[in-house]
């Protein structure tokens, strides 16, 4: 459908907005908005554009498992957001300096890439394209 332009925003369950917006703060993200809607969802947006509504409504008994990507039930959905990165080294020192573990990192055909984790256990992929 040639009507799309690009991704508007990624919805993300998280259990705590002071606690996720002090998260995302840290890697760059201003808080617009919230709570606002039936969900409730609150609103952060990166210079870049890039834009994530945390939803608020996540269960605060529910365990600390993100059931897309820990297990051996492998459920349909969506298991992460990738966050293109212009210098790798320099992003990984960054996020390194911030204390948040480096879950997984690997290259492909000349990408590089490594995750994270939020407070909630939703994955964050910083990606390096293949330089051409």
């Amino acid at each position: 459908m040639k009507d799309i332009t690009r991704i508007n925003h990624v919805g993300l369950r998280v259990r705590d907005l002071d606690v996720s917006r002090e998260f995302y703060g840290k890697l760059g993200f201003e808080f617009i908005v919230g709570p606002v809607g039936p969900e409730p969802v609150a609103i952060v947006e990166h210079p870049s554009g890039v834009n994530i509504n945390l939803i608020l409504n996540a269960s605060k008994d529910a365990p600390r498992k993100n059931v897309l990507m820990e297990g051996d039930m492998k459920y349909p959905g969506y298991t992460h957001i990738a966050l293109e990165i212009t210098d790798y080294d320099s992003a990984k020192s960054n996020v390194e300096a911030l204390g948040f573990p480096i879950t997984g990192e690997a290259e492909y055909n000349g990408a590089q890439f490594f995750f994270i984790r939020d407070p909630d256990g939703n994955v964050i992929e910083f990606h390096q394209p293949a330089r051409s």
